[in-house]
């Protein structure tokens, strides 16, 4: 555990240090536009990262619930644990989110904590964080277009459905699929199990929000009725 130990607090440190020299590269920015740009760094590596190992490397998580960690899995899910817990305390500090994303980020870190600390079940955990990652970068896109005065383009309409199909198929099709084939593996630890179940819980949340966006969109362009 000391290696990875190790391993998760360079991530931490490298993540702070990469934040801290974007406040001072843009010191006419605020520091959530720093800490955004380090978001988006973070989800594009982690998903290239993430989905390398779901698809080229392996195992397959369907089939090999609760096999032992592999040396990618263990960097990739310490790379995210450090970054994690960076954003968590970020988040706390500046009090900029809800009680679902602390949730969310508070569940992500006990989950990866115990994965690497059984030394097991990193390739179902590897999944979760790719279907939850893949559409964080089209999320911190999105803020940066209203940021910049851009949001209401034809570039902001594609983004919010990627965005929105994204999430729909992979976050909440496909992550009910592995939810299912990790709870139903006897191999798995049982509290991993109830984290898992969390995580999803968390995501029908945010669902739910996305929904209302959606239809905060749909009502705007419905045109209007005289009496």
């Amino acid at each position: 555990m000391v290696p990875i130990a190790l391993e998760v607090s360079c991530s931490f440190a490298a993540w702070l240090c990469l934040y801290s020299c974007l406040c001072r590269w843009n010191r006419q920015r605020s520091c959530k536009w720093s800490c955004r740009l380090v978001t988006l760094l973070h989800g594009l590596i982690v998903t290239c990262l993430s989905g390398y190992v779901l698809f080229l490397d392996g195992p397959w998580p369907l089939t090999h619930a609760g096999s032992p960690n592999t040396p990618l899995q263990i960097h990739v899910l310490s790379l995210t644990l450090g970054y994690f817990i960076f954003d968590l305390g970020w988040c706390l500090y500046f009090q900029t989110e809800g009680d679902l994303m602390l949730l969310h980020h508070t569940l992500s870190i006990c989950g990866m904590i115990l994965v690497l600390g059984l030394g097991k079940s990193a390739t179902e955990v590897n999944a979760v964080v790719f279907v939850s990652e893949i559409t964080n970068p089209l999320l911190q896109t999105r803020w940066f277009l209203r940021e910049m005065g851009s949001y209401h383009t034809a570039l902001g309409k594609l983004v919010d459905f990627l965005f929105v199909l994204l999430f729909l198929v992979l976050r909440i099709g496909a992550g009910a699929w592995i939810v299912y084939g990790m709870v139903t593996s006897p191999e798995p630890n049982w509290l991993l199990k109830a984290g898992c179940l969390a995580m999803y819980v968390v995501s029908l949340g945010f669902m739910v929000e996305i929904c209302r966006f959606v239809r905060r969109k749909l009502w705007k362009k419905a045109p209007s009725v005289d009496a």
